[in-house]
């Protein structure tokens, strides 16, 4: 994030030229679930010089020659995991600061996960009013923020998470018709056919394998899947496969995937359609913050064995 308080500093002449850019990098190719020890932080070799080249379009998060962005600016993008990133400012957005809503936002509700949800649901799925709708690993970035969409469309909305900590939350915090810790269930279809009787009209995709079958077999005729995610497959040496595909035919389900920058232009769509929800509090966004450069990896293998509630976010400095 491109601060005042550090563009202040830097042309006051207070902040070094150049700095040792502190990073997060892969110490090697990672094998099944990432360890502590798979990350290594470090400082680069060579200094980053705190300026760009003059008749730049880049934004190094402190400075920028582009006309567009202003001194005290703040904007949201696509960087690497260290303390100073050069930014394409053809994925960056500037942050409206009057909209009054934390910076962390910008990662979730706000930023690419936010997008992620509005795009799957709508632009993919399609939804009508009293449908019903099924979200798997619904307590996380995206699922909290789908399920949401759904129930202020007028659906009836389930979904499921691993801890009964993350299934209260989606009950009694992002208003979910009913939900289910999928670790609990010694049967998948059957804890569908309870939850959803009549069958699912949308199925929005964060996990695969397993639930990816049962929800297959639970599935309306003419019903909309978008593949958003197959978390419980990342980490696996052989994917598991899948038997019930051929319900795609006879049910005549739609099934697509799909990746946030294939909806970028909907950007300024999805903001007139949210901001107003959290200005009114009718949207929800729960964030898991950890603080300090050195605790991300941590952090991060935390997020892959479902430690996080919601979206998780490193903190690395003050606003």
């Amino acid at each position: 994030i491109w601060t005042k308080a550090s563009m202040d500093s830097f042309t006051e002449g207070k902040m070094e030229t150049s700095v040792r850019n502190k990073q997060v990098i892969l110490r090697d190719y990672v094998k099944g679930f990432p360890k502590e020890s798979d990350l290594m932080i470090i400082e680069a070799a060579d200094a980053v010089e705190l300026k760009v080249k003059a008749g730049s379009k880049a934004i190094l998060v402190i400075d920028s020659d582009d006309p567009t962005f202003a001194k005290g600016d703040f904007v949201w993008g696509m960087v690497n995991w260290e303390e100073y990133s050069t930014i394409n400012p053809t994925l960056t957005f500037k942050i409206d600061v009057s909209l009054n809503v934390p910076l962390s936002y910008y990662t979730g509700i706000l930023g690419m996960p936010g997008l992620t949800a509005y795009a799957g649901f709508f632009e993919i799925c399609s939804p009508k009013k009293g449908e019903t709708v099924f979200v798997s690993a619904a307590a996380g970035a995206v699922g909290q923020l789908v399920g949401q969409f759904a129930k202020l469309m007028g659906c009836y909305v389930v979904g499921s998470a691993g801890t009964k900590q993350k299934v209260d939350i989606l009950l009694n915090k992002f208003g979910f018709d009913d939900a289910f810790n999928y670790k609990e269930e010694p049967d998948l279809d059957a804890a569908l056919k309870r939850c959803l009787p009549q069958g699912i009209d949308i199925y929005f995709e964060n996990v695969g394998g397993k639930i990816l079958d049962s929800v297959l077999m639970n599935m309306k005729a003419y019903g909309r899947i978008a593949v958003c995610g197959m978390i419980s497959q990342y980490h696996l040496e052989t994917n598991e496969g899948i038997r019930n595909l051929p319900v795609l035919i006879y049910k005549k389900i739609k099934m697509q995937g799909f990746v946030t920058l294939d909806f970028i232009d909907r950007f300024p769509k999805f903001m007139e359609f949210v901001i107003p929800y959290i200005k009114e509090g009718k949207i929800i966004y729960i964030e898991d913050i950890v603080e300090g450069f050195e605790n991300g990896p941590a952090a991060l293998v935390g997020l892959v064995h479902g430690q996080n509630v919601g979206k998780q976010v490193l903190k690395i400095a003050q606003e």
